[in-house]
């Protein structure tokens, strides 16, 4: 459908006639059913980011991962349980580019009412969706980028899908989200970045936020007055309405990394929250001039509201902090034995079109910028008609063509080096690497260290990573190269914060645990759009436990499948090839 910004018609892919999409809102312990029609003219699957999928891989909505895309005017049921999860998630699409506008809340309530919050009820909640507005198709941006032609730049950054007044055409202002609130009243605002490009800073003016939860597990409450959220990421925060009635502005304001690294534009985007009277009438001030605000930390004139004072775009320590603040309110159950540890790069290096041996940077474009974990870019099988886990669950050879992702990079340099951001001839050496279906296998229940290291090779962005079908304990978090020798003394092994998205920073570290006890194929990329497609990627391979409970189930008897093999037609027939071949062994 056409929508209207800034002067200008754009043709934009929604779900429902909305942006953003409708808000699913389940209980814990419901069972979901979604039915997808693709009206659109793209191939498109739906991600559920942070729902679990326990023993139910196929509903998690990747491309040639999980299931075959919906095509153009098909349709496509996604079932699955919301079992042992609370708080805010969302939904989006996982083909390039288009989850810029494909996406919505995701929320899951206790199972007991709004009673059983670890805080005092609210009066209300608010969801807040931080994105972005792109004048251009967004298929052709993904294209761009994984083909290494352009880097795109959106045109606005929005709140609950609108600019704001920040924004105008002719003089006529954008329209910007407006939340009324009462005096007094305290409202729970569910926060989501479903951004492509930035990580953003939040604030409200005259206003402080307690922060409650974040990625859908409730944190130790964090007093704040800015809250940093990277794209995948939620976050959980009570806004109490105690400022002198008026009217404040909300800023949503992007981070970047600073130079030499690419300087995106600064596109700010604000709401604003009225107090009104408990009828829908606003509360005014009578004020002496009537004309302006006054500074933060006063009070609001009567029509002009005030705005808050925000981080330097470049402030990298603000995020760091407000993630170093975050500890889980509820002690996880942290294994202390680890049975496998990985060190991951992530960084850019370049390779050749097509195969063909080139020169770096020749004129006749045979070189293309890739993103790699461990010096290795992701990409699907050449020509694949059978999803990676279909492949797996039939054991029919598909996932042959894995390359196992190096639990460490194949050379150790000064990963933080700033000398290496610019393309020159100092990081030449660095940067050839290769493209394949990366993939790392675990054993049902093993405990998993992850390191993920920020490089300068080529930039310096900070990386949101995200894991598909499991919660990472957030261990240490820190700045310049990681050294084992000292910074595992830094561990939280008491309760740290459990999360489905962290955030490595800016030429820094993070490290992370977790327990592959979620058997299936499973996603883990980089959420900053032009890292994943450029190929900052892997698949985790978690292997079927002892029993049926520790198992991946069957596919839903109507799964759509696009293989063409025995095994499909074994499934066809309602026969489990792999039940098959374990009775054929035991007899």
């Amino acid at each position: 459908m056409n929508l209207t910004h800034l002067s200008k018609d754009t043709l934009v892919t929604v779900v429902n006639g909305q942006l953003p999409g409708p808000t699913i809102e389940v209980t814990d312990g419901d069972s979901v059913i979604i039915h997808v029609v693709n009206k659109s003219p793209y191939n498109v699957t739906i991600h559920w980011h942070g729902v679990k999928q326990r023993l139910n891989c196929w509903a998690d909505g990747v491309p040639m991962i999980t299931q075959c895309p919906i095509l153009p005017n098909h349709n496509f049921t996604y079932r699955f349980n919301v079992t042992g999860q609370e708080r805010t998630l969302w939904w989006h699409a996982h083909v390039p580019g288009l989850r810029a506008t494909l996406h919505g809340a995701f929320i899951i309530r206790p199972r007991h009412g709004a009673g059983s919050y670890p805080f005092p009820k609210p009066h209300r909640e608010v969801p807040i969706i931080i994105g972005e507005w792109w004048e251009m198709d967004l298929a052709q941006v993904a294209t761009d980028l994984s083909n290494n032609s352009l880097f795109d730049f959106n045109s606005a950054s929005t709140i609950n899908g609108k600019l704001g007044d920040l924004y105008n055409c002719s003089g006529v202002a954008e329209d910007g989200f407006v939340l009324e609130v009462e005096p007094g009243k305290t409202y729970l605002l569910r926060l989501i970045n479903a951004a492509l490009l930035m990580e953003y800073y939040f604030k409200i003016a005259g206003h402080r936020f307690t922060v409650v939860a974040s990625d859908a597990n409730y944190v130790n409450p964090y007093d704040t007055d800015v809250i940093a959220i990277a794209p995948g990421e939620t976050v959980d925060a009570l806004l109490v309405a105690d400022a002198r009635p008026g009217k404040y502005y909300m800023v949503a304001f992007p981070y970047q990394a600073p130079k030499p690294s690419i300087q995106g534009p600064e596109y700010i985007t604000r709401g604003m929250i009225q107090y009104s009277s408990g009828n829908g009438a606003p509360v005014l001030l009578s004020t002496s001039n009537g004309t302006t605000g006054e500074e933060e930390g006063g009070g609001p004139s009567a029509d002009v509201p005030i705005a808050p004072e925000m981080p330097d775009h470049n402030d990298m320590v603000t995020s760091l902090y407000f993630r170093g603040n975050l500890t889980s309110l509820r002690r996880p159950q942290l294994p202390t034995l680890v049975d496998e540890r990985l060190f991951i790069t992530l960084a850019l290096g370049s390779v050749c079109r097509r195969g063909r041996v080139c020169e770096r940077g020749s004129t006749n474009d045979e070189s293309i910028t890739v993103a790699t974990l461990n010096n290795v870019s992701f990409e699907l099988p050449a020509a694949a008609e059978t999803p990676l886990l279909e492949s797996h669950y039939y054991n029919t050879g598909g996932v042959d063509v894995l390359r196992e992702l190096p639990a460490r990079p194949p050379k150790v340099f000064n990963f933080t080096d700033r000398d290496l951001i610019p393309y020159g001839p100092k990081e030449a050496n660095l940067e050839p690497t290769s493209k394949a279906t990366l993939a790392r296998r675990f054993r049902h229940g093993a405990a998993v260290d992850v390191v993920f290291q920020s490089t300068s090779l080529m930039q310096s962005e900070s990386n949101p990573m995200h894991l598909h079908g499991h919660d990472m304990f957030v261990l240490a978090q820190g700045l310049g190269i990681y050294d084992a020798a000292k910074d595992v003394a830094r561990y939280n092994l008491v309760n740290p914060p459990v999360k489905n998205t962290v955030l490595v920073p800016s030429l820094g570290w993070a490290a992370v645990r977790f327990v592959a006890d979620n058997p299936g194929v499973w996603f883990m990329h980089c959420h900053f759009e032009f890292h994943l497609s450029m190929g900052m990627a892997a698949v985790f391979i978690v292997e079927d436990g002892p029993t049926a409970d520790t198992s991946l189930h069957p596919p839903p008897a109507d799964f759509q499948t696009c293989g063409h093999d025995e095994s499909l037609m074994l499934q066809k027939m309602g026969i489990d090839k792999r039940r098959v071949k374990s009775e054929d062994a035991r007899s």
